[in-house]
């Protein structure tokens, strides 16, 4: 029998390649998003603590209780809205998830949805699965910012939803609170909902905020926000993450991850709940912490031949590669690196429907110990 794919432009993940190909040349893994240290102690000791004390069954569909209150405090804390735990948090196995729910709830056959490029390889095939098509905006190639002028002029009748990432993944780039003010300004007379995806909400640098779209009262009122846990709390493992939105959206938005998932891991949901209520004040610590090993990568790169500027958030860094080898694209570039050189990354242009061709990014993860990232500035600094 032959089918016919849903995806014919699908394969697998620039992440799984890349993974992939470092443990085949036993390079330096650089590529995906994870940490190679360990979570908290007392994060682990509660999963322990949950597993044996019997925690193990379906958890309810929305989530378990205690985790979606101290979401709800967080939100209340952090960004002066006093979410209804029981009717706007909802607990989903991993971020990927809740976007797919939100994105299969919202857009219909025919829809347009606009997206940001670069942006996350999972947006595109979710929208296509719901029958609708998304509409690439390119970011500023220099500084990733939005053009609101081009956005304004890709809105049309069929615009159903707006998909907004920050902090932003790959590079690192920050929305403002007028970027907000703006797009509320563009699409407020227009029946437009938002999917805001703020996985990486607590690791912003250098002093500046993180403007949420739930701390955006209007925005709020039609949006949908995605967190994670496993990118918070150093378990990205345990794929678990949460979707806030408004009653009447929630509702909708529970309709699929009913049937998609049902729910999230019970014991793991309970462990974070204890540690979050426990150490509420983690999250504060993030910024530091990461940009302290952003600051290592960095020094450990000053000598090098790749010309960067710091990252402002995730725990991504762009390199420029120009000065090494600009006879190579840089899906090239990236396979060279692994190959030859033992450092994975992933290549920038992977992330655009249409990458520019004066661009020789590559994105590399330091959310690593200290030992790694010096053992990868000492590899980079002698290409």
């Amino acid at each position: 029998m032959r089918l016919n794919t849903k995806l014919p432009q699908v394969g697998l993940t620039i992440f799984t390649q890349m993974s992939q190909l470092a443990q085949a040349h036993a390079a330096l893994n650089l590529s995906q998003g994870f940490p190679d240290f360990d979570a908290p102690p007392a994060l682990k000791n509660a999963l322990e603590r949950h597993v044996h004390a019997g925690n193990n069954q379906y958890a309810p569909m929305t989530g378990v209780q205690s985790l979606r209150e101290q979401v709800a405090s967080k939100i209340a804390r952090l960004y002066r809205n006093p979410v209804c735990a029981e009717q706007e948090v909802t607990i989903t196995p991993g971020a990927t998830q809740a976007l797919f729910c939100a994105i299969q709830a919202l857009v219909r056959v025919g829809d347009e949805v606009i997206v940001f490029d670069p942006c996350y390889d999972s947006y595109e095939p979710a929208v296509t699965l719901a029958g609708g098509r998304c509409v690439h905006i390119a970011l500023d190639s220099q500084d990733f910012s939005i053009d609101w002028q081009q956005f304004a002029d890709a809105l049309s009748d069929k615009t159903r939803l707006v998909i907004l990432n920050s902090p932003h993944n790959p590079s690192g780039a920050v929305l403002k609170h007028a970027d907000l003010q703006q797009l509320a300004d563009l699409i407020r007379e227009r029946d437009i909902y938002l999917l805001s995806d703020e996985v990486y909400e607590h690791l912003v640098f250098d002093g500046q905020p993180h403007c949420s779209v739930l701390a955006h009262e209007e925005l709020y009122q039609r949006a949908c926000v995605v967190s994670s846990f496993g990118k918070t709390y150093h378990v990205t493992g345990w794929k678990t993450g949460y979707m806030v939105a408004p009653a009447y959206l929630t509702a909708e938005l529970r309709k699929v991850h009913q049937y998609v998932s049902f729910c999230a891991v019970t014991p793991m949901q309970y462990a974070l709940a204890d540690f979050m209520q426990a150490h509420p004040h983690h999250v504060d610590e993030l910024p530091a912490f990461y940009q302290d090993k952003r600051d290592q990568l960095c020094l450990a790169l000053q000598d090098s031949r790749f010309s960067f500027t710091p990252t402002a958030s995730t725990y991504f860094q762009l390199l420029d590669y120009r000065q090494i080898r600009d006879d190579l694209n840089d899906v090239d570039m990236a396979h060279w690196l692994t190959k030859e050189k033992g450092v994975a990354c992933i290549p920038l242009s992977v992330f655009y429907q249409t990458p520019p061709t004066d661009q020789f990014l590559l994105r590399v993860c330091f959310a690593k110990r200290t030992e790694t990232l010096a053992l990868a500035g000492e590899t980079l600094c002698a290409i």
